[in-house]
């Protein structure tokens, strides 16, 4: 099978959870036994462009000319199977999907966040949820807002693109919605529901999970709808202790608030950005981790490391965290509540009590669930079935 994977990287000075799972989806398929190939661009490739690609930079979330007649070479050279779509903003365009279907190709699209609606793919506004752009045919309360990288200019562009290419994201053969809560947002855009299949991220396996540790472990981007606020509001209705420690691991806007907490507090410590190895060491202290998102959180990673680590996770019960926790299982492997600090206080002694019962749960969903071995034969039958009904459709119109 012969894979084309299409991802306009995220800057590396903000780093990207979608970017890592990109390049292990990658190794993943290769290993496999799978030709992939990669069309890669990268948003840190702006600054160095020539004055003539740049003047075409604000057209290209449309329509981006160079991508288009590169990605026609790839595709007419190679003549793969599928073309698999990550995030094609801004350097490749949503036009590559018509691109694809020129050349006879059909198109998987893994959807990370709401972009088809929003235009900064979060519905998330002003330190609350927002769905104001839903339903309309034109995103105008994201221009008013400034929703896209704070410009009114280039929101209204962002605007403009998710309205030119509402035919091109419904002409996709098959989108993969990372979560039950994307998969409804997908019908909820008018997808039709038999070209929308569920299949969560992996990642790699590290091995057997060792004892747990103490207390609690928040790991992520310190920023607004990550729901930092909320947990430290939590963690002051508890005395000094009473919890075990709770450690902050990341970077962010918020840095501050964690600072002062860690300052007032001595349960409290905050760990900074961490490596890889790094992070490792904090899942390993910790008993639970925490997933406290005010936004309808797509897919975060860092629930799944849990999970690998046979930490259960409390989370808010909002986006796709009901989903990786397995809140509607037998066996969930962990706790969601409401995003408010009253459930959430009520949950952390709950939380202390119960890690150790939920332990064994965390590590069976990540192996049955997001192990790289389930994932890949999962995308694999994706790319199949895609290329199948491609195939039956295009006899059927002859």
């Amino acid at each position: 099978m012969k894979i084309v994977v299409a991802h306009n990287r995220y800057r590396e000075a903000q780093p990207s959870g979608e970017n890592t799972i990109v390049d292990a989806e990658i190794a993943q398929l290769t290993a496999a036994g799978v030709e992939v190939l990669p069309f890669l661009r990268s948003s840190d490739e702006i600054p160095s462009m020539p004055r003539s690609a740049k003047a075409l930079l604000p057209i290209s979330p449309i329509y981006a000319p160079r991508a288009q007649r590169e990605l026609g070479r790839l595709l007419d050279e190679h003549r793969p199977d599928v073309l698999h779509l990550h995030n094609p903003y801004p350097l490749l365009s949503p036009w590559v999907v018509r691109t694809a279907h020129r050349y006879g190709v059909p198109v998987v699209q893994t959807v990370h966040n709401y972009r088809q609606v929003c235009s900064s793919g979060l519905y998330f506004r002003d330190g609350a949820i927002c769905q104001d752009c839903r339903g309309r045919a034109l995103g105008v309360p994201a221009i008013v807002h400034r929703c896209y990288r704070g410009s009114r200019a280039q929101s209204a562009l962002m605007a403009t693109t998710l309205a030119a290419h509402r035919g091109t994201w419904r002409s996709v053969d098959r989108f993969i919605a990372l979560t039950t809560s994307i998969a409804e947002h997908l019908r909820d855009y008018g997808i039709p529901e038999q070209r929308i299949v569920v299949k969560p991220n992996a990642i790699p396996d590290p091995g057997v999970p060792v004892p747990l540790g103490t207390g609690f472990l928040f790991l992520g981007r310190l920023s607004p709808e990550k729901g930092l606020d909320l947990l430290l509001e939590a963690w002051r209705r508890h005395p000094d202790g009473s919890l075990g420690p709770l450690r902050v691991a990341g970077d962010g806007e918020l840095r501050p608030l964690v600072e002062e907490a860690a300052a007032q507090r001595a349960d409290v410590t905050f760990l900074g950005p961490l490596d890889r190895d790094g992070v490792h060491a904090a899942l390993v202290a910790s008993a639970v981790v925490l997933a406290t998102s005010t936004w309808h959180d797509v897919l975060p990673t860092v629930i799944i490391e849990a999970l690998a680590a046979g930490r259960p996770v409390l989370g808010t019960a909002l986006g796709g965290i009901p989903f990786l926790v397995g809140a509607d299982t037998a066996e969930p492997a962990g706790w969601v509540v409401p995003p408010n600090p009253a459930a959430l206080a009520d949950a952390l002694p709950a939380a202390v009590a119960e890690a150790a019962s939920r332990a064994s749960a965390a590590r069976t969903r990540y192996e049955r669930t997001f192990h790289p071995d389930v994932v890949t034969r999962r995308l694999l039958d994706i790319y199949a079935d895609t290329a199948r009904t491609a195939e039956s459709d295009r006899r059927s119109a002859q």
